[in-house]
């Protein structure tokens, strides 16, 4: 049970023993968050209560010292294994319940607070935070990139928190440009997820560190550059990627080129037609991944590797490369420019 879990058992915990009035008070503390109760024995659920179920306990009769096991709701929704987690989390959605225990052989395995996780993917991700931020010196002449300050809060830990609410539980962190500031800060975060770093034993390009990334136990990863300011619908993405049965996905970028000038079109030396100030649409590479892990043994330890490279040997292999549409906010924080855009965007939540 991680400290996170134990944290909610804390405050939405309750003895079978305990009474109605001490379960009034418990929910009444509970305000301004999820105000449920679970009354729990020997690490296992025996039911869930709420002001409803108090309420109505009441109007039939009970008494504020009868024991809140008299007014449990035993018929509460849960969650029993990995292969109906995302089926129960659409039907509490639905039911409008926040809280969605999971539990296994009938204990208590996990909550799942539904106002923060909106997805369970069964997915482990890697975050790319090994660049030296060269375009934005001085500001990472001290900090790395990854941990710069964004509306108050370090860039990287937009993304964890964003693959944390997915269900996503291991992540792996590459680190080389002042990475034990970057293991330090997770040393020391709280979340949902286990963090990994590895160091990169030197500069191997965007994709050459994941060949030093180990022990990954399911069939796709998330790969991403940890500097980008972005809101993606993982869930969606990965959804695409399984039902074009692709080995690796591209998350795109719409990106529009405006020409300032006319441009001729030709046919040889003579000028056939002139098109005033066109504009040009192409969808761009955000920097961010879903593949197959077996992918991973491709790569060489200590080689250098751009992510372009890789995906031009995966389609030279004929492997399924697609692509994947973004919606919404995208920003790659690599400019100053960049940099004040993404605080903007951040202070305004996005």
């Amino acid at each position: 049970m991680n400290e996170e879990m134990k944290e909610i058992i804390e405050r939405h915990g309750i003895s079978p023993d305990a009474t109605v009035r001490e379960a009034m008070r418990r929910i009444n503390d509970l305000s301004g968050e999820s105000m449920t109760l679970f009354v729990v024995q020997d690490d296992k659920i025996k039911g869930s209560i709420t002001d409803g179920d108090i309420r109505r306990a009441l109007i039939e009769g009970g008494d504020l010292s009868d024991k809140v096991s008299s007014v449990m709701n035993k018929k509460f929704l849960s969650a029993t294994s990995a292969k109906d987690l995302s089926l129960k989390m659409a039907e509490g959605r639905k039911r409008h319940i926040e809280l969605l225990p999971v539990m296994e052989d009938g204990k208590l395995k996990d909550i799942i607070d539904l106002k923060v996780m909106h997805a369970c993917l069964p997915l482990e991700a890697v975050l790319m935070a090994g660049g030296r931020g060269e375009r934005l010196r001085p500001l990472t002449d001290e900090v790395p990139k990854p941990l710069l300050q964004v509306a108050g809060k370090p860039i990287i830990d937009y993304n964890v928190e964003e693959l944390e609410s997915c269900g996503i539980k291991k992540i792996h962190v590459t680190v080389n440009y002042l990475g034990e500031m970057i293991k330090e800060h997770f040393a020391q975060r709280k979340g949902r997820a286990k963090i990994n770093c590895i160091t990169e034993p030197k500069r191997l390009g965007t994709f050459g560190s994941l060949a030093y990334v180990e022990d990954i136990t399911t069939e796709d990863i998330i790969v991403m550059n940890s500097d980008l300011l972005s809101v993606i619908d993982f869930e969606s993405m990965y959804l695409h990627h399984k039902k074009t049965s692709a080995d690796f996905t591209i998350a795109a970028v719409p990106y529009s080129v405006s020409v300032p000038f006319a441009i001729m079109r030709m046919q040889g030396q003579r000028v056939k037609a002139l098109e005033e100030k066109p504009t040009y649409n192409y969808f761009a590479n955000g920097g961010v991944y879903i593949m197959k892990s077996e992918l991973i043994d491709k790569i060489v330890k200590g080689e250098y590797l751009d992510a372009p490279d890789f995906i031009m040997n995966l389609i030279e292999e004929n492997r399924n490369v697609g692509c994947f549409h973004i919606e919404g906010t995208w920003v790659d924080i690599g400019s100053p420019d960049d940099y004040r855009l993404a605080n903007e965007l951040a202070s305004r939540k996005l």
